[in-house]
């Protein structure tokens, strides 16, 4: 399995994640030809991709939806996200119901807690064993949330603010109120604290976080 962070922050958000000549994108929050340029620079041919699983629709996460009408790729999220996804075609539609294979992955959903219709995170699991978990925008990180990332050979998970530096920031009362709320996002602490129950030495490859906000828009890979 490898794991690309093709672009990641509050300017967008994409994760390429491939195994045995299988690719499937997590998110696609930049635009089309950012996307088709960023996939070509690690080897990706946009017309490859077999499948995009949304996490949820805030546009930072769903800009680069015409590439799968471009491509006809098919376009997973949950029934309460697509209320807020437009312009995909009705025949790459699908709703996310529960555990389901795409391409050769097995992908287990699971809740998040945002301030969004129904935000999701995944894991998945390669052909050979390899997992990677990916939960991106969550304002808290509960039990059942655990209980589906443990065991992960990679771990993709949001670090998105140290509370006293945000404090002392510029952002409205508003902003600053949403961001630490429970559907807001993760502090560095909280993310430091699910690793810290999720990271066991019992064969993860690299446990790694990814920060969204401020942007940290690069490109990053991790392989097995």
């Amino acid at each position: 399995m490898k794991v690309d962070i093709l672009a990641s922050g509050s300017g967008g958000n994409v994760i390429a994640v491939r195994s045995s000549g299988n690719t499937i994108l997590v998110d696609v929050g930049i635009a089309k030809t950012k996307i088709e340029k960023r996939l070509l620079e690690v080897g990706i041919r946009p017309d490859s991709i077999d499948a995009i699983l949304i996490t949820h629709a805030h546009s930072d996460h769903v800009k680069g939806l015409p590439l799968a009408n471009k491509y006809q790729i098919p376009v997973f999220a949950s029934e309460g996200e697509w209320k807020s996804i437009k312009g995909v075609n009705e025949e790459l539609q699908h709703i996310i119901v529960g555990n389901m294979l795409v391409s050769d992955f097995d992908v287990t959903p699971f809740k998040v807690h945002h301030d969004a219709f129904q935000p999701l995170g995944y894991g998945i699991v390669d052909k050979v064993g390899d997992k990677v978990s990916i939960c991106l925008d969550t304002g808290k990180v509960d039990s059942e949330m655990i209980e589906t990332m443990k065991y992960s050979n990679f771990f993709v998970i949001e670090s998105n603010h140290e509370p006293a530096m945000l404090e002392h920031s510029n952002y409205p009362n508003s902003v600053k109120a949403r961001i630490l709320s429970d559907i807001g996002h993760l502090s560095n602490k909280q993310t430091a604290e699910s690793l810290s129950k999720l990271v066991k030495g019992i064969g993860e490859r690299k446990g790694f976080t990814l920060p969204t906000y401020p942007a940290a828009t690069t490109c990053r890979s991790w392989q097995s």
